[in-house]
């Protein structure tokens, strides 16, 4: 299965998530690839759209490669893989610089794409947790990991495209999964895209504006805090 792009995959996938429009949902986007999907999930669910603010940890020679993830909290949440940080001999300090990289990014993206807006409200409301696509599923592990413990009453990852390995570890942690393709044998995310762009600041701040406004001017009212 290939996408033409995400808005594409992301009306593909909205198609099978409808049958959340009755649950209070609420679209949360890894950013910043995941944010053009969670626009169109939201549109078509009549549902807010806010941000994960989580970001890959990259080994040292290859930052491509994930050895864990953080993502926004008070404090930073941080998920490491000891196998693959083992496996390279990652030492300690090189986490801990990497981590503070990571905080500054996250602090950097969440002034110029939030602003002064309200998050939106999570606790009873079904959580679906959206992005372009998973490879070693670290950054999404440890954003529904975070917004677990915001007490949604419904807890759902929904990606176009993952590794079947990937989707099976990730079962643990949500209550549904919504993949449109799980091959066994993946490649990288951008393989299922004929046009998989990437994603800018300006476009995150726009799409994330222009949902705000649809928010504001919706008769079902606001879920946010």
């Amino acid at each position: 299965m290939y996408f033409a792009d995400r808005e594409d995959a992301a009306r593909q996938l909205a198609e099978r998530l409808l049958s959340y429009k009755t649950q209070k949902p609420v679209v949360l986007a890894l950013p910043r690839g995941g944010v053009p999907i969670g626009r169109e999930i939201a549109r078509r669910l009549d549902a807010p759209l806010d941000v994960v603010l989580v970001r890959k940890l990259g080994a040292p020679i290859s930052p491509e490669l994930a050895i864990g993830a953080i993502v926004e909290g008070e404090p930073i949440e941080r998920f490491i893989n000891r196998d693959i940080v083992a496996e390279l001999g990652v030492p300690d300090t090189y986490i801990d610089e990497e981590v503070g990289r990571q905080t500054r990014e996250i602090e950097r993206r969440r002034a110029l794409y939030l602003q002064d807006r309200p998050r939106v409200d999570v606790p009873g409301h079904a959580a679906i947790v959206v992005d372009d696509g998973i490879a070693t599923g670290a950054t999404m592990r440890v954003a529904l990991q975070a917004i677990r413990r915001r007490r949604p009453a419904r807890l759902v990852l929904a990606v176009p495209v993952a590794p079947a390995t990937t989707i099976d570890a990730m079962r643990g942690e949500a209550d549904d999964i919504v993949c449109l393709h799980a091959p066994d044998d993946f490649g990288a995310i951008g393989y299922f895209y004929r046009d998989f762009a990437q994603v800018n600041d300006a476009t995150v701040i726009a799409l994330l504006a222009a949902a705000a406004k649809e928010e504001r001017s919706s008769p079902r009212g606001k879920h946010t805090n």
